[in-house]
């Protein structure tokens, strides 16, 4: 079974408190030594070691100071900066609205060359309907109680999802059948939603791939991802957005995407069950 997504920043987390510790072992200096210099009581050496605890700046600079380490400070700190990256809150990250997210990852979005994208629980944000996204986002600022900016930040997901249709990009897609049914917004909200959806799997930079319900599972459902250029994913959580950059847990989610893709039909299967979707609906 694949790790959780919060694991790699915990993992990462874990490896700068071994990389603390080794300095003050190679310094020759003990856990309580270093506590009564910086004025710390002991715990506090033990949870920056173990990872149980994220160092501050100054932290770093007052223990590789008593270390004589001093010309390590730098790369620990950027080190840590990189960890807090890893696992963001979307109460932090919507906290200024829905807009400035969107706006957020565009430099990310316009390097990128090969996207692999899979979603379980709603439909692909490049994807979207303006409708469909209006719902969405409208649910997300009711939950997370964010700023209501509903109607720019709807405006900026749509620019963004021109991507598709300018620049050296690709886009391979996958979605669950049972996305194909979640009635966000309502009926007539996913039926303009569905639509949109046949519309722009003809692109030609895109392909969509649909997995049955009915068919034989190799990979369980999991977490919506996107992957970027097989070196970073970002994965979305129920309370945070994860992001993963460490090859190895990088490489669980090629493998899960592969497998995934396998199960799934595309072109003309994958229009069936769009348009059963559609049908259904009445």
């Amino acid at each position: 079974m694949t790790k959780s997504p919060s694991s790699t920043a915990q993992r990462a987390s874990e490896a700068l408190g071994q990389r603390l510790r080794t300095i003050r072992q190679e310094a020759r200096i003990t856990a309580r030594a270093l506590a009564e210099q910086a004025g710390w009581h002991e715990t506090k050496c033990s949870h920056l070691q173990s990872g149980l605890r994220s160092p501050t700046e100054e932290d770093i600079r007052t223990w590789t100071r008593i270390c004589g380490a001093d010309n390590q400070a730098e790369d620990l700190i950027a080190t840590a900066r990189n960890i807090e990256g890893m696992y963001v809150e979307w109460r932090r990250l919507q906290s200024a609205g829905l807009t400035r997210l969107q706006h957020r990852r565009v430099p990310l979005y316009e390097q990128t060359r090969a996207f692999k994208i899979y979603c379980s629980n709603f439909m692909p944000g490049f994807l979207q309907d303006p409708n469909y996204i209006t719902a969405l986002f409208m649910l997300f600022t009711q939950f997370h109680g964010s700023v209501n900016d509903v109607e720019s930040a709807v405006a900026a997901r749509v620019e963004r999802s021109k991507i598709l249709r300018h620049g050296d990009h690709t886009f391979a897609i996958l979605v669950e059948e049972s996305v194909l049914r979640y009635r966000i917004g309502g009926s007539e909200t996913l039926l303009l939603q569905l639509t949109h959806l046949l519309r722009t799997m003809t692109l030609p930079s895109v392909v969509l791939g649909v997995i049955p319900e009915t068919a034989d599972r190799t990979m369980w459902p999991v977490e919506s991802f996107t992957m970027f250029d097989d070196r970073t994913v970002s994965v979305e959580l129920l309370g945070a957005q994860v992001t993963v950059t460490a090859p190895s847990d990088v490489d669980i989610y090629v493998r899960a995407f592969t497998t995934l893709s396998e199960m799934a039909v595309y072109d003309k299967p994958a229009r069936s069950l769009i348009t059963a979707a559609i049908d259904s609906l009445g």
